[in-house]
This record gives C-alpha cells, structure tokens and sequence, in this order.
C-alpha cells in the first residue's frame, strides 16, 4: 500500500483540482482531506457520509455560574485574560470563562477556592468516513478558530491508512494542507511521495522552495507539476529548472484551461467532462505516477 500526498506550500494552486481527478482516475484508491482548516474535495466529490465522529483535544475550563462566589480569584491567575466578570440580575458579581480565550492550561481549576469550575475536553471539531463515486473519502471539519489542525490531520491519514488496509486498497490519495506548518507536516510525514502542484508565480516559486525542504526533511520523494504553467513560460521554465535542481522530479504542465472552471462549477472532476488540454495533462501525470508506485 503506497500513500501519495499532495501538497502545493501555498493555498490557490490548484492543488485540491488534481488531487480530485487523481482520485476519479485510481480504481482502488482509498482518498484522504488532509486539509482540515478549510477542506474543501467533498464539494467536488459529493460524498454521502457514513460515519461522524467528535475530534476532542485539549481542554477548556467551564465555570459553574451557580456556584461561583464572586471571589476573582481564577481572573487574577488567568494570563490569558480568558476570564470576565458577569453581572447576575440580582447584582451579584460572578465570572466566566470565553472559550476563544482559554487556552486549557487549568490555573483556574487549581486555584479556584469552591471549586466551581469544571475542565471538561473541548470538541473541536469533526471526522467523517463517506462513500464517493471514486471510492471512500476521509476528511475532517476543524471549529473556526479551533486548535490542533496537525493532531486532526493525523487522524485523518491513521483512518485512511486503517480503511485501506481494510478494502485491501493498493493506494491512498491524500489532499494536503497548503503551507509548510504543522498540518503539512502531520500531513507529508510517513508518505511514500509527495506531489507538489504550484504555479508560476513569485510567490510560488517562493513556496515551492520550502516545501521542498520539508520533503527532503522527511526523505519524501518529491514530483512537482506546474499548473497555469502558460500564464508565465518563463517563469514555470525558471521555477522548473530550481525544483530539479533540489532534487525533484518534474511532472508534465497544466495549462490555464477554461474547462477547469466549468468542470468545478459543476462540482466534477475536470478528467470526468470530456476532453480539455488541462484533464490530458493530468492523464499523463497519473501515468508518470503510477510507474514510479509500482
């Protein structure tokens, strides 16, 4: 079983448009959003969803209003200033806790003298397991503003990895997160290659560069594929030519193609709506893929 994990070090490449038609061209590939902060391949997709489940991590202090004295004991220790004065309708003064603020550290916990607050785990999101036309997708929800994105992803790629052993699947395609943080590592570490899809940009180039150290890092094989690569020939001739010298092996280009736009507009992948310049292009980089995997 081999995992493939698609990355771009920068959000607006196109990075998810090839993840989605990689996952219409496998036969028995099990697909993966690792893209937690804002996944968005089940739009393309359109999974039915089997089975959700609570991502929990960390915790977040609760303050029990009715047995708060007033005291202000758990606002002066907080230094995160998570904790506010609430005024009862009877005048009296009592606190509580905002959960955007809290960082779960449990000083309150500790110090408050009537132990009224409780320090229950924070929910922060979701995981699914869904059936798609292509295959099962794992993919997760992270909470606006909700911490530990890279623990989600890990969960995602371990479900993934669990699922595909169970359907005896050969391949497992995983949609990345954007950047070099914490989620693209949780997401590249442990990978059999990296597709790295970027853009002739400064910007891309720029990205291209950091992601590349990251595989390197990890000991990850790396292919990159320049999409849009016509709206600057020089630029994708210049971006090629540094990303083989850093050890990667290049992948046929993508041109900046209409047919991209009308394929996700009608939430398909754009290898599944007849023929285009941009779905042939991503035809062969299967094939070049699929050599190296097996």
């Amino acid at each position: 079983m081999k995992e493939i994990v698609i990355l771009s070090g920068k959000g607006g490449t196109g990075k998810t448009t090839v993840a989605a038609s990689l996952a219409a061209l496998a036969s028995d590939a099990v697909i993966a959003d690792a893209d937690v902060d804002a996944a968005d391949l089940h739009i393309v997709l359109q999974p039915r969803t089997v089975e959700q489940h609570e991502f929990r991590s960390g915790h977040v202090a609760v303050i029990r209003q009715a047995d708060c004295s007033g005291c202000g004991v758990c606002k002066r220790h907080c230094r995160f200033d998570a904790i506010k004065a609430v005024e009862q309708n009877h005048g009296q003064l009592t606190f509580a806790v905002d959960p955007s603020e809290c960082e779960g550290c449990g000083v309150c916990v500790r110090v408050c003298p009537n132990r009224s607050i409780d320090f229950p785990e924070r929910v922060n999101g979701e995981w699914y397991i869904s059936r798609t036309r292509f295959g099962w997708l794992v993919h997760a929800r992270l909470h606006p503003g909700a911490e530990n994105s890279g623990k989600l992803v890990t969960q995602v790629r371990s479900v993934a990895r669990r699922l595909a052993q169970q359907q005896r699947a050969r391949l497992i395609i995983t949609d990345g997160p954007p950047g070099i943080g914490c989620p693209a590592i949780a997401a590249i570490s442990g990978a059999d290659v990296v597709l790295i899809v970027t853009e002739p940009t400064v910007s891309g180039a720029h990205d291209l560069e950091r992601v590349l150290a990251l595989a390197r890092h990890f000991d990850v094989p790396a292919f990159v594929a320049v999409n849009k690569w016509d709206i600057n020939p020089d630029n994708a001739a210049l971006l090629e030519h540094r990303a083989a010298a850093l050890g990667a092996q290049l992948l046929p280009r993508i041109p900046f193609d209409s047919a991209v736009v009308n394929a996700l507009v009608n939430l398909q992948p754009v290898v599944q709506v007849g023929p285009s310049q941009a779905a042939e292009q991503i035809r062969r980089i299967w094939v070049e893929l699929t050599k190296w995997l097996t």
